[in-house]
């Protein structure tokens, strides 16, 4: 066995983010994924741009390697068919579209289960395929807005932003690839498939736990901090003659060995800041009083002190500076790969290292439909001229060559 998933076959009826980031997530190891487009139109993220690479949306390259591409018009019986067909052979079907969309198009999981009743079928939405808002539309931005995310990100004193990613979309992409992934290890044991449910909203609650969990433990409503931490300081950043910088005091052990570098013994056993509780109440007059200090230093300066010691710290990197990041280069986190359109193409790598059998990416984001013959022919069995059939009666797109 060279991949964990090398067996495994996914149905990607996914677009945008949060679904397709799960079947990238599956397919960089090894899953054979299979993005089912809509003819001529395909994933919403294939306009998302600029920027481009040729004609192809730099977003749209960096996020669907690994995966082939199929055009079928799901509004079709014919096509509906083609999709029930795949569904016998294939071993997971995974779909973000509007609660209730697929199943008034007919390609609803009672169905799917009818034709193999071993599917795994996850359906990744907004708000879940249960409760009061499950009809909503809702988007990355919306569930950071409702789930709370929004209200404890930014400075002190502000209303709330957006995080810098989306991180609503990312996490239940995450927790849809563990929800398949714990459906197939009742598969392997059972033969039975199940329907998985992961909602957005649930995703940002669960990330939220040390939060909601303080709130629920003091009734204290959270509110923005900057860079700092509720439960900790010094935990926060610091301006320094140069560059910003990132300092985890995490323990009162950290503490004794940092205030002699800092200068401050006399603050190392002050009752307002001996222990963390006390700094914490405190944190105000300590952050101020570390503030004057470091900003008598260039960042380097600090860093060489603190990493001498053991203390936490890290610099503020810009993007350009983490690509180029020694680190991101040891870790291959930026890998390269070859595109028909775009060129050589660089993204990032895999995140998870296995020793014995690591994912990869192997292919390049594929073009709008490029698979549909190999992927009806090799799942299928249909003959050359079945496909040509189902492309004049608009069931599949036009034949596109790589």
């Amino acid at each position: 066995m060279k991949m964990p998933l090398e067996d495994v076959k996914i149905l990607d009826l996914s677009h945008a983010l949060a679904g397709p980031f799960c079947s990238t997530l599956l397919g960089d190891y090894g899953a054979e994924v299979v993005k089912v487009e809509v003819p001529e139109k395909g994933d919403i993220a294939r306009a998302w741009g600029p920027p481009f690479y040729q004609s192809e949306t730099a977003y749209f390259v960096s996020l669907h390697r690994n995966k082939k591409s199929i055009e079928l018009n799901l509004k079709s019986e014919a096509g509906r068919e083609l999709f029930f067909r795949l569904v016998e052979v294939f071993d997971v079907v995974l779909e973000n579209y509007r609660v209730g969309a697929l199943d008034k198009l007919g390609l609803s999981y009672e169905k799917a289960r009818e034709r193999n009743p071993g599917i795994i079928y996850c359906s990744i939405s907004g708000f879940g395929q249960t409760g009061p808002y499950r009809d909503r539309a809702a988007l990355d931005l919306i569930v950071q807005a409702e789930s709370g995310i929004i209200s404890i990100t930014g400075e002190p004193g502000s209303r709330g932003v957006r995080c810098g990613v989306s991180i609503a979309d990312l996490v239940a992409g995450m927790y849809a690839t563990f929800g398949i992934m714990a459906a197939l290890r009742v598969k392997e044991k059972t033969g039975k498939g199940q329907y998985v449910d992961v909602s957005m909203f649930d995703g940002q609650l669960s990330i939220l736990h040390g939060t909601i969990g303080a709130y629920l433990a003091d009734g204290i409503v959270p509110q923005p901090m900057g860079t700092a931490y509720k439960a900790l300081t010094p935990y926060q950043t610091f301006r320094t003659k140069t560059r910003d910088l990132a300092l985890a005091v995490g323990s009162d052990k950290l503490w004794r060995i940092f205030c002699p570098l800092m200068g401050i013994e006399e603050m190392m056993d002050d009752p307002r800041f001996a222990t963390n509780q006390a700094r914490v109440k405190h944190r105000e007059e300590l952050c101020a009083r570390l503030q004057e200090i470091f900003l008598t230093r260039t960042y380097e300066e600090w860093e060489a002190l603190f990493l001498q010691h053991g203390i936490p710290v890290g610099a503020i990197n810009t993007i350009d500076q983490v690509v180029t990041h020694p680190q991101t280069a040891a870790r291959e986190m930026i890998v390269e790969q070859e595109h028909p359109v775009a060129g050589k193409v660089k993204m990032v790598g895999v995140p998870v290292k296995l020793s014995a059998t690591p994912g990869e990416v192997r292919e390049p984001a594929p073009l709008l439909g490029q698979h549909t013959d190999e992927v009806l022919q090799k799942y299928l069995g249909l003959r050359e001229e079945e496909i040509a059939e189902l492309r004049q009666q608009g069931v599949i797109g036009k034949r596109h060559q790589r």
